[in-house]
């Protein structure tokens, strides 16, 4: 993998993760991929439980958003063969007119491809960023 690479599978991704189309998360897995929300989670286990897992309304860590009131941007921070590492931030609004901002994530997720540039292993860590509070 190189770093083109990683960076387009993260941006499919992120689309993947705005449209909810299992076509698009399904490509983005191997058949028997693991996923984990958290890195103490049991590991979801196989391209179509991990589909599963993103389609049901509270089958993530997180439950299923609200369309419109999500969006991220991640970027490849160490590619190493077929391991990567990418960082990035995940934002969620209040409701779809994105008015209110009320959540920021900052995102480590840490990766391994296959040959044909599919995910099979994926674990997330994230930090819930602090409201601004503004100068002192």
């Amino acid at each position: 993998m190189t770093e083109n690479d990683v960076q387009r599978w993260l941006d499919e991704y992120r689309e993947a993760w705005l449209s909810y189309d299992g076509a698009a998360i399904a490509a983005l897995f191997s058949e028997d991929a693991s996923y984990r929300y958290h890195p103490w989670d049991e590991p979801v286990i196989g391209r179509e439980a991990i589909v599963q897992s993103w389609l049901t309304p509270d089958g993530s860590a997180s439950g299923r958003d609200e369309p419109g009131t999500y969006d991220g941007e991640y970027r490849p921070w160490m590619v190493a063969g077929d391991v990567g590492v990418a960082v990035g931030r995940s934002f969620y609004w209040s409701d779809a007119s994105r008015v209110t901002l009320e959540q920021t994530y900052h995102n480590c997720w840490l990766l391994r491809f296959d040959a044909d540039g599919r995910c099979r292993e994926f674990t997330e860590l994230f930090m819930l960023e602090p409201p601004f509070k503004g100068e002192s």
